[in-house]
């Protein structure tokens, strides 16, 4: 995979490294394949029971790619991208592997929507999460439909509509996470929980997930409604300032 290191240990679990550390493991088009792919030879490998997901460097995930989305232009290509987008997001709600996210500093945007996809999240002391959709005239389409389910409605109107960063502490308190460690703790004891879980029996615990995961509302009304935002003069405005103002770095939030 072009986007993800995959570890397999001997103890049931992986460890999977979102890898594009100089864009702040940015998602753009290929990350939003190799996810879902991933996750399928997880499946298929019955050596593997749980998975933690984390990202190379000193961030989690910046959030989705710009300079993937700046090439759309229309509705249809726009509603196409979000798709893609989303149904890397239920891939792991939907795969029979556990998946644990191991978010290390910053998860904006899609950062923090795939917090809330994954079945567990462990946050190191220095995270911080936000929808900073909101910034450039968008929404986290993942994040409305599943925000409430996690976070509750209270919350998920907070961080949706004023893009304010929420700190691990916090995203503890608010059930985003359930544990925060010390940085250089974060994958051991992350993964100490993969292995607690994979060590369990297999039917059971997907049973559990599955059940779980059952889907509580559509997410076909986000992809349309996020579409539709992408191509409003407002988002384009406030792209353009976004990139000027930091010297055309690639991410979105």
């Amino acid at each position: 995979m072009t986007t993800l290191i995959v570890d397999r240990r001997d103890d049931g679990t992986a460890l999977i490294t979102i890898n594009r550390p100089e864009k702040r493991n940015a998602m753009n088009h290929a990350f939003f394949h190799d996810l879902p792919a991933t996750l399928a030879e997880l499946d298929d490998d019955p050596g593997i029971h749980a998975c933690v997901i984390t990202g190379a460097g000193e961030a989690f995930s910046a959030g989705g790619d710009i300079a993937d989305f700046d090439r759309l232009t229309d509705v249809p290509s726009y509603r196409r991208q979000v798709r893609l987008a989303l149904g890397a997001f239920q891939s792991l709600e939907r795969c029979e592997t556990i998946t644990i996210a191991a978010v290390n500093g910053l998860a904006f945007g899609g950062g923090t929507e795939l917090t809330l996809a994954c079945d567990l999240a462990l946050a190191a002391t220095d995270a911080r999460f936000a929808f900073r959709e909101v910034s450039v005239g968008l929404m986290p389409g993942y994040g409305l439909v599943r925000g409430p389910e996690t976070l509750g409605r209270g919350w998920t109107r907070w961080m949706a509509l004023t893009g304010e960063e929420v700190d691990a502490e916090q995203a503890l308190r608010i059930g985003l996470v359930h544990r925060v460690t010390p940085p250089d703790r974060l994958i051991e004891e992350s993964l100490a929980v993969a292995a607690r879980i994979a060590a369990n029996p297999t039917v059971a615990v997907q049973f559990g997930k599955q059940f779980l995961n059952r889907d509580m509302a559509s997410i076909n009304e986000a992809i349309d409604g996020t579409a539709l935002l992408f191509t409003t003069a407002e988002h384009k405005e406030l792209i353009a300032a976004f990139l000027e103002a930091r010297g055309g770095r690639p991410t979105r939030g």
